[in-house]
C-alpha cells in the first residue's frame, strides 16, 4: 500500500461569482521512502496538491489517504495533532519567530504537542540542529542567521517530531546556488535514512535530482 494516496482530487477556490480550479482530478500514489520532486509552470497547483498533503487545505472532491488515514475527513484539532506527528513543512520564507532563538523556533512543535518534558525537548532540538550543522547557534535570534542558517533552522524544526513525510514548498528559493546544494543534500541524506520528501522547486537541477519527478499543468498531471 502506498504511503499517500490522491484519488480523484479537485480543488475549486469560489472568489464571488468567479470560480478558479487549481486541481482537477489528480490521481496519485506515493511509496514511503520517495524522493518526489513536483515541478510544472506558476499557477499549475503545485502548492495546492501540497496543501491537500499536509492538510491545511481540503479538497472540493476526491480524497486523501496518509499511512492510512484519510485525513480530509478528520476533524481540525485531529488533524493538527495528526500534521503534528507525521509531516514536517519547509517553507520558502523560513517561518520562524523572530524573538524565539533557534533552539526555540526547534523545540516549537514538540510543544505544541507536549511531548515530553522541557528538557527533553531542549535536548531533542539541540540534537536536530547539530545534525544540520547549526549546534553552535542554538542561542541566536534568526535575524542573527544567514538565509541558509534560519533555512537549516526550518530543516531542524520540521524533523523534531520524526515525521514519516518531509515536504518542501519551494525550499530553496530564497538561497543563492550554494546553499541551495546543500540544503539538498540534506535531503538526499533524509531520504536515504527513510523519510520520504516531497519538494516544490522551479529548479532544472534539484528536480533531476528526485528519484520520481511529478509534473503538473494546469490542474493536471502530465
Amino acid at each position: 500500500m502506498s504511503l499517500i494516496q490522491l484519488q480523484g482530487l479537485h480543488k475549486t477556490y469560489k472568489t464571488g461569482k468567479l470560480e478558479f480550479e487549481a486541481l482537477r482530478g489528480i490521481d496519485l500514489d506515493i511509496e514511503e521512502g520517495q524522493l518526489v520532486a513536483i515541478v510544472g509552470p506558476s499557477g499549475s497547483g503545485k502548492s495546492t496538491m501540497l496543501n491537500m498533503i499536509t492538510g491545511i487545505d481540503r479538497p472540493t472532491d476526491g480524497s486523501v489517504t496518509i499511512a492510512g488515514d484519510r485525513i480530509d475527513q478528520m476533524k481540525e484539532d485531529k488533524l493538527a495533532a495528526w500534521r503534528g506527528d507525521n509531516v514536517g513543512i519547509v517553507f520558502q520564507f523560513f517561518q520562524l519567530f523572530p524573538t524565539l532563538t533557534a533552539l526555540e523556533n526547534v523545540m516549537l512543535p514538540m510543544d505544541f504537542l507536549r511531548r515530553g518534558t522541557v528538557g527533553e525537548r531542549k535536548d531533542r532540538a539541540r540534537e536536530r540542529l547539530e545534525l544540520v550543522g547549526l549546534g553552535d547557534k542554538i542561542d541566536n535570534l534568526p535575524s542573527e542567521l544567514s538565509g541558509g542558517q534560519q533555512q537549516r533552522v526550518a530543516i531542524a524544526r520540521a524533523l523534531v517530531n520524526e515525521p514519516k513525510v518531509i515536504i518542501g514548498d519551494e525550499p530553496t528559493g530564497n538561497l543563492d546556488s550554494k546553499t541551495e546544494a546543500a540544503m539538498f543534500e540534506l535531503f538526499d541524506e533524509l531520504n536515504a535514512r527513510g523519510t520520504t520528501v516531497i519538494y516544490v522547486t522551479h529548479s532544472p537541477t534539484l528536480a533531476d535530482k528526485a528519484r520520481v519527478t511529478v509534473e503538473l499543468v494546469d490542474g493536471q498531471l502530465v
